[in-house]
């Protein structure tokens, strides 16, 4: 018997690591800042530990787990630097472009929801011509209580689009994305395409996995 998958009433993409390639600077910025801080660390724990969530929630966990002190400001000033950053490094993950494209002409709902901050978005989707395609719904965890791994997120964007949980989908790369997405009641397929992502935490969160953009329109029921 062969399986019949619905077809999605809206898809939910992340922005870093699904859209954009800037995981891995912000990850080397992020060890360097925290090591200088008292909190030594290296790229590779950030990149999996921190990989997907807010500034907001980092901080929170290693003040709250060590007597280290980021400031007051931390969010503020590595938010202040991002422009900087990215100014001549952000590229779009290889072939994404090709699969909006594909539930555009699907006439199927798509927005973009991130740990990051909208200004970030304008940043990261302005250098890869991406910007355009999500201007019309673009969802941050700034907009909730409680960002990755909860579900608030998911659960806000599904709502302000008009669609119950069970018709969305998510497209994510980190295990706190992934955690939110199946905590939200949808179907997460999660992308480790990049050879620092967390294969075995993706499958133990729950993810569909798969390794190139290609593959999705396969995964996913869009025609």
């Amino acid at each position: 018997m062969i399986e019949t998958r619905p077809l999605p009433k809206l898809v939910i993409f992340d922005c870093d690591g699904i859209l954009v390639d800037t995981e891995n600077l912000a990850n080397r910025r992020l060890a360097e800042w925290l090591s200088d801080a008292g909190f030594p660390t290296t790229f590779e724990y950030c990149r999996k530990n921190f990989s997907g969530r807010s500034m907001v929630s980092v901080q929170k966990e290693i003040e709250e787990t060590t007597s280290v002190r980021l400031g007051a400001d931390f969010v503020e000033r590595w938010n202040a630097g991002l422009p900087d950053l990215f100014a001549h490094g952000v590229e779009a993950i290889p072939h994404v472009r090709e699969f909006i494209e594909a539930v555009r002409a699907a006439g199927i709902a798509y927005c973009v929801a991130t740990s990051a901050r909208i200004s970030k978005m304008h940043i990261t989707l302005g250098q890869t011509g991406l910007l355009p395609l999500f201007e019309h719904a673009m969802f941050s965890a700034t907009m909730v209580s409680r960002g990755k791994p909860f579900p608030d997120l998911f659960l806000h964007a599904a709502k302000t689009m008009g669609f119950p949980p069970a018709d969305c989908i998510v497209i994510e790369d980190s295990v706190a994305g992934t955690q939110a997405g199946i905590a939200a009641g949808m179907r997460v397929f999660s992308y480790h395409g990049d050879p620092y992502s967390d294969r075995d935490g993706l499958i133990q969160a729950g993810g569909i996995l798969f390794d190139d953009m290609r593959e999705l329109a396969g995964l996913v029921p869009i025609h």
